[in-house]
C-alpha cells in the first residue's frame, strides 16, 4: 500500500513537472508564424527581445515571473530562430511587428497583456502601447527611449548621432554579408548560454534582422532626422510604465529618457543602473528581475 502511494505521488510529481515545463507555441499574423515559449500561470506577460538575440534572453526573468504567479510568452521576433522569416523590408515595418504581438496575445486567449521589451523589442513595445493601447495593461521597456525622446537626441545630441552610426551601416544594402552567428553572439558572456545563441542565430535570417533598421530606423541626423511614417504617432501611453536603462549603454544614450513622463498618462518609473551596459537584463539580471517583479506586484 505504501509503495502504491509513493508511486502515485511520484507520478503526480512528474505530471506536475511536465505541466510546468516551458511550451513551444505559435501564433499567426497574416500568414507569418511567430514562435514563442510559454510558461507559468497567471496574468500574461509578453516578452520581446532585440538585436541580435532570441527568446532565451528572457529565461532568468521568466523564471522570476513564473515564481511570482505570472504566465510568460517570450517571442522569437519574426526573422529570428524558430519564427518565420518573410522576405523584403516591408515585412518588418512596425505595423507588422505590432500585429505579431497582438497575435500572440490572442493565441493565449487574452485581451491584453503586460508587455516587456528590450532593444527592438522595446521599440515595438512602445509602439504597441501607443497604437494599440487596449492591448497593454502595463509596459516595461529596457534601453530604448520613448520615440519622441530618441528623435530629439538624434536631432540634437552629437554623441547619440555618433553612437547610431552602426544602425546607418546596417541600413546599407547587402550589409548582412558581413555578419556571422558567432560574431553576433559575441556579446553573450555566459559560455553555457553562448552555444544556444549561436545555434539560434544560425537559424535566423541576417537580412531580416537588418530589415528592422531599414524599415524603422531614422536615416539621417540633425535637422533632417525623421522617423519613418510607419513609426509616426502622437498618441500618449496610457499604461503604467517602467523604464530600465544601463548607463554604460554605448548604443542608446540615457539622455533620451529625459521627459519620458511627458508622454505617459499613468505612473512612470525610471531606473538607471550605473554598472550595466546595453544588455541590461543580463548585466544586472538580479536587480532587473527583482525590480520588474516588485513593480508589477505593486500594480497587480
Amino acid at each position: 500500500m505504501i509503495r502504491m502511494l509513493m508511486g502515485l505521488l511520484a507520478a503526480l510529481a512528474l505530471a506536475g513537472a511536465a505541466e510546468a515545463a516551458p511550451q513551444d507555441r505559435y501564433a499567426e499574423n497574416g500568414g507569418v508564424k511567430i514562435h514563442y515559449v510559454a510558461d507559468g500561470k497567471g496574468p500574461l506577460v509578453v516578452l520581446l527581445h532585440g538585436f541580435p538575440d532570441y527568446s532565451a534572453t528572457w529565461k532568468p526573468l521568466t523564471a522570476a515571473l513564473n515564481r511570482a504567479g505570472y504566465r510568460t510568452a517570450a517571442l522569437d521576433l519574426r526573422g529570428y530562430n524558430l519564427s518565420d522569416k518573410p522576405e523584403g523590408v516591408a515585412a518588418y515595418a512596425m505595423p507588422n511587428l505590432i500585429g505579431d504581438v497582438a497575435a500572440v496575445i490572442a493565441a493565449e486567449g487574452g485581451k491584453d497583456a503586460i508587455v516587456v521589451g528590450h532593444d527592438w523589442g522595446a521599440a515595438i513595445a512602445w509602439q504597441v502601447a501607443m497604437n494599440r493601447p487596449e492591448l497593454v495593461s502595463r509596459l516595461v521597456v529596457m534601453s530604448v527611449p520613448h520615440p519622441a525622446g530618441f528623435a530629439r537626441e538624434m536631432a540634437t545630441n552629437k554623441d547619440q548621432q555618433a553612437n547610431s552610426q552602426y544602425a546607418r551601416n546596417f541600413q546599407q544594402p547587402g550589409f548582412e554579408k558581413n555578419l556571422t552567428a558567432e560574431g553576433l553572439a559575441g556579446w553573450v558572456k555566459d559560455p553555457a548560454e553562448k552555444a544556444g545563441y549561436v545555434e539560434a542565430l544560425k537559424r535566423s535570417d541576417f537580412a531580416a534582422m537588418l530589415n528592422y533598421y531599414r524599415a524603422n530606423y531614422p536615416r539621417a541626423t540633425g535637422e533632417q532626422t525623421a522617423a519613418p511614417a510607419t513609426m509616426a504617432t502622437s498618441q500618449p501611453v496610457k499604461a503604467p510604465t517602467l523604464v530600465i536603462h544601463g548607463m554604460k549603454d554605448t548604443a542608446l544614450n540615457a539622455a533620451g529618457h529625459s521627459g519620458t513622463w511627458d508622454h505617459v498618462q499613468a505612473d512612470t518609473t525610471l531606473v538607471m543602473i550605473p554598472d550595466a551596459a546595453h544588455f541590461v537584463q543580463h548585466d544586472a539580471s538580479a536587480l532587473v528581475n527583482r525590480t520588474v517583479v516588485d513593480w508589477l506586484n505593486a500594480r497587480r
